[in-house]
């Protein structure tokens, strides 16, 4: 791995209320007569927010701690938010199987932030993210959402989404409008139909921010296939993938992915119909909206041993066709260590990050410069062999709110 341990351990945000003072030391001064001068009559608010602009998003965390005029003129989110340079989007690693605890990293900087997630309880909740907002859903009653800003900590529960209760699979997706203020979140719930392993209840669930509540969208019985966890919102369509039941150790295509126009909200369109069959025999597929492209991560299982990986691809879909975009090289996915078929990865804006679930080995593809590079090693270690890791892309935002 590249690089030795860089990590910053503080909690992202604590606000303080302590004016800075500096004192003006001349020749032949008194130091108990050193006039002091306040922050507060140095810069006025424009230049001050032009200043604080410049910085990353950790040092303006840091920077609300200094005094109660910084931590206001941060606050009000105006010139900052407007002038900054967007930051590459920050991977945070769940780094116990338990409870929530976790690293956040930040490859513009290339450092771990111990960063303390709200209303999150469990590492094994389902994660969701777009324009700064995570959507988090717990993973034993599927009932319990949650939105939040990670780095503002600012959160809400939603109202239970409607549905069959208890569902068998499920999978979440957010996003949020251009003016970060709207956003939806989507659950895709799937239930057997009693005593007919073939048939299984589908339906879509939308939640909007403007109205506060929930509409269920379609319901649909497919035949063969069911749903999964995964899905993503992409351009306002919704892309779920779906497993085939129908056909079990057949070598057959096993994923195919679903499509549902959020926008024109179709009544009576077929979902299967609507169906692409993903690029390859896949294992741990993964969907994800880098922008506005639906990129598709996933292992390449062996035909013969569909548990047993030979390396992970990149595809972007265009027009319902997929192209490749790259293929993890030979030395990288060897730089894993033990790797079965099972990994977590996700993306956001340019960047997909993977990792194994056995370590804390982090890895980021870059889709615009098409390279690969090893994250800083994660200041956590393995405690004990059945420890498991995995985490979700977010990307750091002061403007976006719940």
């Amino acid at each position: 791995m590249e690089g030795e341990t860089s990590w910053d351990s503080y909690s992202m945000i604590y606000f303080g209320s302590n004016i800075g003072r500096f004192g003006e030391v001349t020749k032949g001064s008194n130091v108990s007569e050193l006039a002091t001068i306040s922050l507060e009559n140095i810069l006025p608010n424009d230049v001050l927010e032009r200043i604080l602009s410049f910085l990353p998003i950790a040092s303006i965390c840091r920077a609300s701690c200094v005094c109660k005029r910084w931590r206001d003129v941060i606050n009000s989110r105006r010139t900052i938010c407007a002038n900054r340079v967007p930051q590459k989007p920050w991977y945070f690693m769940f780094t116990s199987n338990e409870t929530a605890g976790g690293y956040a990293y930040d490859p513009d900087l290339r450092k771990w932030y111990n960063l303390e997630l709200p209303c999150v309880e469990k590492s094994n909740w389902f994660a969701s993210s777009s324009q700064g907002l995570v959507c988090f859903m717990d993973n034993d009653t599927r009932s319990r959402i949650f939105v939040c800003n990670p780095i503002t900590r600012a959160w809400r529960r939603l109202v239970e989404p409607p549905g069959v209760k208890s569902p068998d699979y499920s999978s979440l997706a957010i996003t949020v409008g251009r003016n970060c203020i709207d956003y939806h979140v989507v659950v895709v719930k799937t239930k057997q139909v009693p005593d007919d392993f073939l048939r299984w209840e589908l339906s879509i669930h939308v939640y909007e921010s403007e109205t506060e509540l929930w509409v269920t969208m379609s319901k649909e019985v497919l035949e063969g296939w069911r749903g999964g966890d995964e899905s993503v919102i992409c351009r306002g369509v919704l892309y779920c993938l779906i497993h085939c039941t129908g056909a079990v150790g057949h070598p057959v295509i096993r994923h195919r992915l679903l499509m549902y126009d959020l926008c024109t909200r179709p009544q009576h369109a077929s979902l299967m119909n609507e169906s692409v069959p993903v690029p390859c025999f896949l294992s741990c597929g993964r969907l994800m909206n880098l922008r506005d492209k639906l990129v598709l991560v996933g292992g390449i299982a062996k035909h013969d041993r569909p548990e047993i990986i030979k390396g992970i691809g990149i595809w972007e879909l265009h027009e319902r066709q997929w192209q490749e975009v790259a293929r993890m090289p030979h030395r990288f996915f060897q730089g894993f260590g033990e790797f079965d078929d099972v990994f977590a990865s996700s993306g956001s804006d340019g960047l997909v990050y993977i990792q194994s679930y056995g370590a804390t080995a982090l890895l980021a593809f870059d889709m615009e410069k098409r390279q690969w590079r090893w994250s800083q090693k994660c200041p956590v270690t393995k405690r004990f062999p059945l420890q498991l890791f995995t985490g979700f892309c977010f990307l750091p935002r002061l403007q976006v709110a719940t």
